[in-house]
């Protein structure tokens, strides 16, 4: 059977078929002795598949709301135990710590040598941040992540981030919750396109409990994990982050993350600030993308010059955390309270600006070691106070324009987070979400298209997908309506089609070929369809069939003919067809009148699915002269 013919990529043809997307074939038997032909069946948007994925997904998302609260107790425990020396999973920050100097510089040091020690002997596969692997499991791995990251990951995160790591907890709760969500898909019968849906619904479950943003944790998992926009995977997706988004306003209200309060709206020439600031952040967010992986790098060729096994790195780049630690200990942990000063514009001027220096040198350093931990708080650290500072500055030179370094610290928090993910829609809607102020969309949506572009334009590739493609050679995250969906097969198939009839002998039929030759015409056909007295299709044979030495030059064509015909109508579009000959495992396909599938009116080939993109290449690419209007 043929699995989702239609709107499918071209990896369907790989995957198990699942009772929803119903056969794609119709075979008809026009009588006894007479041929069978198969051809694809119309595909349907959605069926009982989508409802039992759905009904998945929403227990999906409420455990993940769960473990995600349990992951922030255990952070705080973590937190706790290594600062206070206490028995508390209160959410509480290392910098009020009041421990000595020796201790401070060196429970980050411990931490890192426990993350070590976990990835070496537990699972490789918890060090970086989680999102990178996620998509890796995604894009080449069907989706399988192992069981064993849905524990070590989070208590690995919750080591490193609870002794001063300056991590964000989100990104270790969106690879928690992917991992949940491909557990199940390994567990229970599905497809691995139902898999990949189960896993983004885990990870935007993760995201949206972590910050209560159900709508951006949707475009995240679109953005940066599905790579497609079709019903029957937004939908689980949505209901699971919806779940998820329910439970932790069950635990934590439903106050925005990050309040800001008393915006006015911006003027234009504010706007036009507010887009130049969006630009240089995104260029600062490539500049931070490549300095993150030139430390990773640095390790590399450091460790194995000195021989120092990667379980070590993590505890050598704890120990710059510590000692940045000792100068500012505000950039030790998460740092949401950085954020929401940077925003509300309690951190302002000299203190804003060298709390982000040193909170980037610490995370970039200990990042780079390979330990494990999130990349979201921080960067919306790095954002929001580059954004709030050029917004001071901007204010005190430009006062006559109304510039608010609040809104301006906004447009950084999701300016940066789009040039270092390019995920445009779901850093807009974020930093809508997180802050409930309608008056910052026009200034997020001028600002993230700004360091989108900028973003762009310096580098091809993300902080997420970097690394990704280092290890693959090359990585395509974008995604686009299939052409050949849009194109039908009449508009594409050959009309020209060179028949032989059932009736002829081998030996004559090779004679006739072999006086054509390898030029135009019949000799540059590969494929031929036989017709019986009638005219209509019985089978189709190729030419190595009709040139095959073990058959006797009197034997009639048509006992050639062992298999059913593949056929494609001419309403189909080259999608189907497409497909189809994968499937099917043919070259060729006649084209057929639906109210006759033996009628042959037409012939599609390879070759012609492939022809059919000279107009989308032309449209990408060859310039068109300015129209002359006539009066």
């Amino acid at each position: 059977m043929i699995a989702d013919l239609g709107h499918g990529s071209r990896d369907d043809a790989s995957l198990p078929v699942a009772p929803d997307l119903a056969p794609a074939m119709e075979a008809t038997d026009d009588g006894e002795g007479e041929a069978t032909v198969v051809a694809p069946r119309e595909f349907e948007i959605l069926g009982w598949r989508t409802v039992y994925i759905s009904a998945l997904s929403l227990v999906i998302g409420a455990i993940g709301a769960i473990v995600a609260q349990l992951f922030l107790l255990l952070i705080g425990l973590a937190t706790n135990v290594a600062y206070y020396n206490r028995f508390s999973t209160a959410f509480v920050s290392p910098a009020g710590s009041h421990r000595s100097t020796i201790a401070l510089l060196l429970v980050p040091v411990i931490g890192g040598l426990v993350v070590g020690l976990m990835a070496r002997y537990g699972s490789a596969a918890i060090r970086g941040h989680g999102i990178p692997e996620v998509m890796h499991r995604v894009l080449y791995g069907e989706s399988r992540i192992h069981p064993r990251v849905l524990f070590l990951k989070p208590v690995s995160a919750a080591v490193a981030i609870g002794t001063g790591g300056p991590f964000g907890a989100e990104g270790p709760i969106i690879a928690t919750g992917g991992a949940l969500g491909s557990l199940i898909g390994q567990i229970v019968h599905v497809t691995t396109d139902e898999r990949k849906t189960l896993l983004a619904a885990g990870a935007a479950a993760g995201m949206a409990a972590t910050f209560g943003s159900p709508v951006s944790a949707v475009l995240l998992a679109v953005e940066l994990l599905l790579f497609e926009y079709r019903p029957r995977s937004m939908i689980p997706v949505a209901l699971a982050s919806a779940v998820a988004a329910s439970i932790r306003v069950l635990f934590n209200g439903s106050a925005p993350v990050f309040p800001i309060a008393n915006l006015q709206q911006p003027s234009d020439s504010a706007l036009a600030f507010y887009t130049i600031v969006g630009a240089l952040v995104g260029l600062a967010a490539v500049g931070i993308s490549r300095f993150v992986y030139a430390t990773e790098e640095v390790y590399e060729r450091v460790g194995k010059k000195l021989h120092i096994h990667w379980m070590w790195w993590p505890s050598i780049g704890a120990l710059t955390v510590g000692a940045l630690g000792l100068i500012d200990p505000r950039i030790l942990g998460v740092g949401y309270s950085n954020i929401i000063g940077a925003l509300s514009g309690t951190i302002v001027g000299r203190a804003l600006i060298t709390l982000v220096v040193l909170k980037f040198l610490a995370w970039a350093l200990y990042l780079g070691s390979g330990t494990s931990g999130g990349i979201l708080a921080p960067l919306f650290t790095f954002g929001s106070g580059l954004g709030a500072w050029l917004g001071g500055i901007g204010a005190d030179l430009l006062p006559g324009i109304g510039i608010d370094p609040r809104i301006a610290g906004l447009v950084g928090m999701a300016a940066i987070f789009t040039g270092a993910t390019h995920a445009l829609l779901t850093s807009i809607v974020f930093a809508f979400e997180t802050t409930r102020q309608p008056v910052g969309l026009l200034p997020l949506l001028l600002g993230c298209a700004a360091a989108y572009l900028v973003a762009l334009l310096s580098s091809r590739f993300s902080l997420l997908t970097e690394k990704l493609a280092r290890r693959e050679g090359s990585v395509h995250t974008e995604y686009a309506a299939d052409h050949l969906a849009h194109v039908l097969v009449r508009d594409a198939a050959s009309r020209d089609v060179v028949s032989i009839s059932s009736s002829q002998r081998l030996g004559d039929v090779r004679s006739w070929l072999s006086s054509m030759g390898s030029g135009k015409g019949a000799g540059s056909h590969q494929g031929f369809p036989i017709l019986d007295e009638e005219s209509l299709l019985v089978g189709v044979l190729t030419r190595r069939d009709l040139f095959d030495t073990s058959k006797p030059d009197d034997l009639p064509v048509v006992q050639l003919v062992n298999r059913r015909a593949a056929v494609v109508y001419e309403d189909n579009t080259l999608r189907d067809a497409a497909d189809h000959m994968v499937l099917e495992e043919v070259g060729r396909l006649p084209v057929v009148l639906r109210e006759n599938s033996r009628q042959v009116v037409g012939m599609i080939s390879r070759s012609d699915l492939l022809r059919a993109h000279a107009p989308r290449l032309e449209a990408a690419h060859q310039m068109k002269r300015p129209r002359k209007w006539g009066r």
